[in-house]
């Protein structure tokens, strides 16, 4: 029997459709030997809950570069906890204003990563912080 990978899915909710980001992303993940789900662009946060527990995902990476970050993530937290799905871990990112970070984890986002990440800080960042459920 084969072992289960941790499972990813990266969405970009709202109405911002720059994905390239996201997009370069999701292949890293899978590069580094996630299983990736992407979800396309436009997603509501009801969207982007639901999906995540049918797919039964260890992760969620959200990108957001319009700026509504403060009420799209934590949005996701809260209806992954209402919908049974609090062991899901949140990640964002996109152009987040410092003064924002603290708001975001405070709603339950666990790491959010600016422009300049690298994309193998992320993925060490996902291995040293999130396992198989």
């Amino acid at each position: 029997m084969t072992e289960r990978r941790i499972r990813i899915m990266v969405a970009k909710p709202g109405l911002d459709g720059h994905d390239r980001g996201a997009r370069i992303l999701s292949r890293c993940f899978r590069d580094a030997g996630f299983e990736v789900i992407y979800t396309g662009c436009h997603q509501t946060p009801e969207q982007i809950a639901s999906a995540a527990i049918q797919e039964d995902v260890d992760l969620v990476g959200l990108s957001c570069l319009s700026g509504a970050h403060r009420y799209l993530f934590p949005r996701v937290v809260e209806l992954l906890r209402e919908r049974g799905g609090d062991d899901i871990t949140v990640i964002g990112g996109g152009i987040i204003p410092d003064q924002d970070l603290q708001m975001l984890h405070d709603a339950g986002i666990k790491a959010v990563f600016t422009p300049g990440a690298s994309l193998d800080s992320i993925v060490q960042w996902v291995r040293e912080n999130v396992s198989v459920k």
